[in-house]
């Protein structure tokens, strides 16, 4: 009895997918691109998320350390460390350390450009997600279009001698690249302002973090080290 009962809902789950299936391919041939842009919204999203959730770092450890390792005069020890570290944090104040014993407005270039290129790599293929966004609404709204057209074909070749079933196709076509393209923008967007939330919180932390930084290297503490650099 459980058997049967298993296999009449393995029947029904097939059937129902076979008839979603069979329902996309009513939405014409626009089907195609808005399914490709799905599918690159998907890689976009998943790419970004695992690569700004790898790029977060404990900010507060890992200045200490930094500090640390600087006020004891071992810089190569802290470039070492951030070597090890490889995030957005690590690499812009790695090029801070590597201007010690210059001046300190050197020293703010070389982070400024080394945080640059950080957001530039934080924000990359984000512009893909806007674009989809925008263009899949507007493909689903061409659908609509066209599969208008079709149907007012269809009663122009009848002479208006027409019925539901012989406008099917171009109501089909017309209201599923519509649903279609909106599901796949609403989606698109949606994420597209949750993971430029998340950037926008990482850049923050990453200026927050290189302020600190330079406030670290003017510290009266720190003057030991700036007077052997220069020695050296």
């Amino acid at each position: 009895m459980d058997t049967t009962a298993a296999d009449t809902l393995s029947l029904a789950a097939e059937q129902q997918s076979m008839s979603m299936l069979e329902l996309l391919a009513e939405g014409g041939v626009l089907m195609i691109p808005l399914f490709i842009l799905s599918l690159v919204a998907v890689y976009v999203i998943a790419e970004r998320w695992r690569s700004l959730n790898n790029a977060r770092v404990e900010v507060d450890g890992f200045l200490r350390t930094v500090e640390s390792m600087l006020k004891d005069g071992d810089r190569q020890r802290a470039l070492t460390y951030c070597d090890g570290i490889d995030k957005p944090l690590a690499r812009i104040l790695k090029a801070g350390i590597r201007r010690l014993g210059r001046s300190i407005r050197d020293i703010e270039d070389a982070i400024g450009n080394a945080g640059k290129k950080e957001i530039y790599h934080l924000e990359k293929r984000m512009n893909w997600l806007a674009t989809i966004a925008g263009v899949a609404p507007l493909i689903g709204f061409t659908g609509t279009v066209t599969g208008m057209i079709e149907a007012f074909m269809d009663i122009q070749s009848l002479q208006g001698n027409v019925n539901p079933s012989v406008l099917a196709g171009g109501i089909w076509e017309a209201l599923i690249t519509t649903a279609t393209g909106l599901i796949v923008g609403i989606i698109a967007y949606g994420f597209y302002n949750f993971l430029l939330g998340k950037i926008n919180r990482m850049v923050h932390e990453l200026e927050n973090a290189s302020a600190d930084f330079i406030d670290l290297l003017q510290s009266p503490s720190n003057k030991k080290e700036k007077e052997h650099e220069k020695v050296g």
